[in-house]
Formats: structure tokens, C-alpha cells, sequence
């Protein structure tokens, strides 16, 4: 997995803030001044539940669309699509207590299945009563290693985060669901907005996935194979429906990642004023000094992630 910055925002009060379980994990200072934190938690049967639920939901849906159509009898297909219609459409609740049971055991086996490192450059730099923009990079075939940051795994120290995910998700049947108990919200202007001002810290995923369209087997993570329809039609498709779709395996062909190790990096803040009005210019200073952050990320901890020879692109 590649490197991941940073990016402060403005202050933003946090109400009601709790102290949250924290994940069974590893904790150690790095040469440096570095926090490290490792998952290690793993049952083989846990962690195989976990990984199913939180990576294989978009498989399982394609699996009930082919069985209706080519295996079901007709009431029984008939019965499946209804059901996947309205699991569409049920209102999403982050605060369902079985659902958040689910979305913490998740992230506690998941993390621990890989493993997913995280490493904080200066963790006390960060103030738990602010709210941060965490800029994620890459997104892969699947941005797996934003695990790390998830609140339920409580490695960070910040009472109020979500990530924001590609909107498809939010209307896929079952997947919408275990997502939102994980602690992920639908990428749009109107969440980002309204989270960042209720005192949430946001983890965004600059590329999203229409990063994928630029994506190289030899310079991507180790978590999936996969395979992308080549082309411009292909292209203009992805961009036109603001989703690419691909075919990817894991292990033994199941949406089960395989088992590379990941390591995510968290860099200081960059301080900022809150402007809501921003000039072109003031833009293309703050994406200056985030992109330059993340190269020096990258450039510092590859060796000791295991890519030594391995090299940045910026698109």
C-alpha cells in the first residue's frame, strides 16, 4: 500500500466526545519518532467471516443476479430481486447497535488478517476536539488499508471520523449496509460539508475510483488480481457513469484479499485558515504542499514497507 498524508482543516468543536474502545492491537515506537500501531488479532474462521462480509458484497450480489436469471425458478428469482430492491432503498443507520457490533468485529479481525500497519508521524501533533481531512492515496483496485483510520479500530486519536466512499456503493444491496456500520459515508459535497462541520474528521480518496482507469499491475497493491477492459469506449464509459467497472479476485478466486502485508502512513497536518471562498491559486498552493508531503511520505518509508525499488507516479 502506498503512502497516505495528512491534511488539517479548521478547528471545529467536538460535543459529547466519549473514550472509544481501541482494537486489540500492537503499539511501538518507531526510529524517528514515529507511532506504530499493528493489528494482530486472527481466527482463521473470524477472520475469513470478516473479510467476507466487509470485501464480498459486491460478489455476492453479482451471484444472486445470475442465479435468478439463469438458476431460480421464477417466484424464488422473483423473491431475490425484491428483496435486493428493498435493501436498496432501507434507510442507512450508523447507530444500529448490531450493526456496529458487526463493524467493529470486522475491523478488529481484518486488520489483523494482512497484516495493516499504521504509521503515525507525529500522533501528538493531532487535537482530538478538531476536525481533519485525511488525504488517502492510492485507491487500487479496493482502498483496503483506510482500515487503519477507521474509528473502530481506535487507533487514531480523533472521537469523530468517517470515510467517504463512492457513491455507488451506497446503492448496492447488503454492501451499503455493512459499509455504513464501518463507518463509511456516500462521497458527495452535501456529506463532506455537513460532516467536517459537525466536528467529523473526513478520510477522502483524492483518485476515487476513476483512478482505477490509470492503474498498473506492477505498481498496485499485492491484495488483488485483476482485469480492466482496455480502450477509449472503455474510458468514456467509466467516466460517464462515474464508475469503472472491473473483475477482481482474491483467494482462491474468492473476493477473500490475499494476505500481503500493508503499511499506511499518516504525515503531520498542514495547518490551514478557513477560507471558504479560495482562489484557484490558493488551491494549487494547499495540493502543492499536500502532493509534496506525500512524496516525502513515500520516499521515507518504502524501504522499510519492503519496496525499496519501487517509485511515485502523480497523475
Amino acid at each position: 500500500m502506498g503512502a497516505n498524508g495528512a491534511l488539517d482543516d479548521a478547528p471545529a468543536a467536538v460535543a459529547g466526545e466519549q473514550e472509544r474502545p481501541r482494537a486489540d492491537g500492537e503499539e511501538e515506537e518507531e526510529e524517528g519518532g514515529a507511532t506504530v500501531f499493528r493489528g494482530t488479532n486472527y481466527s482463521l474462521p473470524r477472520t475469513i467471516a470478516a473479510l467476507a462480509l466487509w470485501l464480498g458484497g459486491i460478489h455476492f450480489n453479482v451471484l444472486l443476479i445470475l442465479a435468478s436469471l439463469f438458476l431460480f425458478p421464477l417466484r424464488l428469482a422473483a423473491l431475490v430481486v425484491a428483496l435486493q430492491l428493498i435493501f436498496m432503498v432501507i434507510p442507512l443507520n450508523d447507530e444500529d447497535k448490531l450493526g456496529r457490533k458487526i463493524g467493529r468485529f470486522i475491523c478488529k479481525y481484518a486488520m489483523g488478517y494482512f497484516p495493516i500497519s499504521l504509521h503515525v508521524e507525529d500522533y501528538d501533533a493531532f487535537d482530538s476536539s478538531r476536525a481533519y481531512v485525511f488525504g488517502y492515496e492510492p485507491h487500487s483496485v479496493l482502498p483496503i488499508g483506510v482500515a487503519a483510520l477507521a474509528n473502530h479500530v481506535g487507533f487514531m486519536p480523533l472521537p469523530k471520523l468517517k470515510v467517504l466512499a463512492s457513491s455507488a456503493v451506497f446503492h448496492t444491496p447488503f454492501l451499503r449496509q455493512i459499509w455504513t456500520w464501518i463507518g463509511l459515508i456516500a462521497a458527495t459535497r452535501k456529506n463532506f460539508y455537513s460532516y467536517l462541520a459537525a466536528g467529523y474528521s473526513c478520510v477522502v480518496v483524492p483518485g476515487g475510483i476513476q483512478e482505477i482507469l490509470h492503474m498498473d499491475h506492477d505498481s498496485e497493491s499485492k491484495a488483488y488480481r485483476w482485469w480492466r477492459p482496455g480502450g477509449k469506449l472503455f474510458v468514456n464509459i467509466a467516466r460517464a457513469l462515474k464508475f469503472t467497472p472491473i473483475i477482481f479476485w482474491g483467494r482462491y478466486g474468492t473476493p477473500i484479499a490475499f494476505s500481503a502485508p500493508m503499511h499506511v502512513v499518516v504525515g503531520r497536518p498542514i495547518e490551514l485558515k478557513k477560507n471558504p471562498l479560495p482562489t484557484i491559486d490558493e488551491i494549487n498552493e494547499v495540493h502543492g504542499q499536500f502532493v509534496g508531503a506525500l512524496q516525502e511520505l513515500f520516499e521515507k518509508y518504502k524501504t522499510k514497507a519492503g519496496y525499496p525499488g519501487l517509485h511515485l507516479r502523480v497523475l
